[in-house]
């Protein structure tokens, strides 16, 4: 095993199989060490993240290493079958790169028994394996840019089913109707790791497979009249975050949550309500609400302007980080932020939602959460919340970047700083990197005068990423992911920025230019 930092928070083991990957997951789930909150298992590795101030990497380190890894024993499973109609583009060129019939391709993918070794890239995407892998082909040299929903692909030793449509580059072999990734059942993810599936073919064997639906509330019709906030302007994308979404790592679903948390928490001080409670996150401010009701709100984060139109017409200019008390029939305003890129509206008692997975939290990539607010749209308040008192001395943790600053986040080098040449590890601190508009919550894409050159060439496996990781695509032009990043990933991570610098990466606007600070040096524990 090989023991490989991450962040101030997280380590990744590396094993030589998947066989032995999962049998250490297996080992630390069983052996329930307090301090570790979350594991990601992967095609070689698991991402373990533990609790820093419960225990230090190195005490970590030293347990799981004391470990009694053993072979995963057998085990009651759920055995699953889906019927696939193999008429996928790349079938034939699979069948090529065998050397084998299309038959043969199609009887190999069906006499076989695959296990959900584990879920990553999307929510509901599962990596399906056998114990003798008769269809290894490469992943296409070029990805495609739509892969529709229910596509059955092949990829090195997996075969999986795109849950949602989305960019990929596995070989494509057939579809099925069975939908991967559902919200409207009780369990949405299909297939959760340990499950065991068969492929049958649909053209001789026709399956029907049904799922229980849960009963969903029939919205009832909303006006301008109901109680609460009426949207007037959505601003560019205004939408509903908290903590994230822990725990739901096994359907392939990331945490998610408010960029800034910190922010998020003083919002929600300010008002009165227990810091996790949902708020509104604002990017670039231009939202406007008409309150259908009194109450009470904050904005931190993003300073945009703040005016309150009353109902009789004259303006009302406020500022940030201060309880504002709104009346029925008042218009709150907020203009375009000059520092810093999100706001966060809290409201006393909060808003009334239905939790998804256990959180309030939009995950941009991955769709599930309340939807992002619309013109038109009526915020309900939860009047029956019980508030706390509200405290008014709240102030901004740090001065928020804006267009054209540089801005300095430390980071911890690894998991896969040595995948780099050397010239690449100094071009990633010394150069600046700008944040380009195409980047979003799933992270920053960043523009640098020199690429970030490898050393190493060969494809890594899928592994498991953590918020703040610095990612390096082919282009040498690296992604530093955000909050709504896939659960896992193919490209190496050179470093991961510090937890303490992620708000303020949350922050930086497009067209400001970003610094990395190396606060470690490479070294496996």
């Amino acid at each position: 095993m090989r023991f490989l930092p991450v962040n101030l928070s997280h380590v990744l083991v590396e094993l030589s199989s998947l066989k032995e990957t999962l049998a250490l997951y297996e080992s630390v789930k069983q052996a329930d060490i307090a301090a570790i909150q979350d594991i990601v298992p992967a095609a070689k590795t698991l991402l373990i993240h533990y609790t820093p101030w419960l225990i230090t990497a190195e005490e970590l380190v030293f347990q799981l290493r004391q470990l009694e890894v053993k072979a995963v024993s057998a085990r009651q499973t759920q055995s699953l079958t889906i019927p696939v109609h193999y008429q996928g583009e790349d079938l034939n060129e699979v069948a090529e790169l065998l050397g084998i019939a299309i038959s043969e391709v199609i009887r190999r993918h069906t006499e076989q028994t695959y296990q959900v070794a584990f879920t990553g890239f999307a929510p509901g995407f599962a990596y399906l394996i056998t114990d003798e892998t008769q269809l290894y082909v490469p992943r296409r040299k070029t990805p495609r840019t739509r892969i529709p929903a229910g596509s059955v692909g092949l990829a090195g030793e997996f075969s999986g089913i795109y849950p949602q449509q989305s960019p990929g580059g596995w070989q494509l072999i057939g579809t099925t109707e069975i939908k991967m990734w559902d919200l409207s059942r009780e369990q949405p993810a299909f297939l959760l790791p340990g499950n065991e599936v068969h492929f049958v073919d649909a053209q001789k064997s026709p399956i029907t497979v049904s799922l229980p639906e849960k009963k969903s509330a029939v919205a009832s019709p909303l006006s301008l009249n109901d109680k609460g906030l009426y949207v007037i302007s959505a601003g560019l994308q205004t939408l509903f975050q908290d903590e994230g979404r822990i725990g739901a790592a096994s359907m392939g679903v990331s945490a998610s949550g408010a960029l800034d948390k910190p922010a998020l928490h003083a919002a929600n001080r300010l008002v009165g309500n227990p810091t996790t409670f949902v708020a509104l996150e604002i990017t670039q401010g231009g939202l406007t609400l008409k309150a259908r009701q009194d109450c009470v709100i904050a904005l931190t984060g993003a300073d945009c302007s703040i005016t309150l139109k009353h109902e009789l017409g004259e303006n009302e200019s406020l500022s940030g980080y201060q309880p504002i008390d709104v009346r029925c029939g008042d218009e709150i305003i907020l203009g375009i932020p000059q520092m810093g890129v999100r706001s966060y509206l809290a409201v006393r008692g909060g808003f009334k939602l239905p939790k998804v997975l256990g959180s309030y939290a939009f995950d941009t990539l991955a769709q599930i959460g309340p939807n992002a607010l619309q013109e038109g749209d009526v915020l309900h308040l939860n009047n029956e919340s019980i508030s706390n008192g509200i405290l008014a001395d709240e102030q901004p943790t740090s001065v928020l970047p804006k267009q054209g600053d540089i801005v300095t986040l430390d980071v911890v080098l690894g998991p896969r700083t040595d995948w780099f040449t050397t010239e690449a590890i100094k071009t990633l601190t010394s150069q600046l990197w700008q944040v380009t508009p195409q980047s979003n919550r799933i992270g920053l894409r960043l523009l640098g005068e020199t690429p970030l050159t490898r050393e190493q060439q060969q494809e890594l496996s899928s592994e498991g990423t953590c918020i703040g990781a610095i990612q390096v695509p082919i282009n040498g032009q690296p992604v530093l992911f955000l909050n709504d990043h896939p659960l896992t990933g193919g490209y190496p991570v050179i470093g991961a920025v510090a937890e303490y610098h992620l708000p303020l990466a949350g922050q930086i606007p497009v067209n400001a230019k970003i610094r990395f600070n190396p606060i470690t040096e490479f070294q496996e524990y």
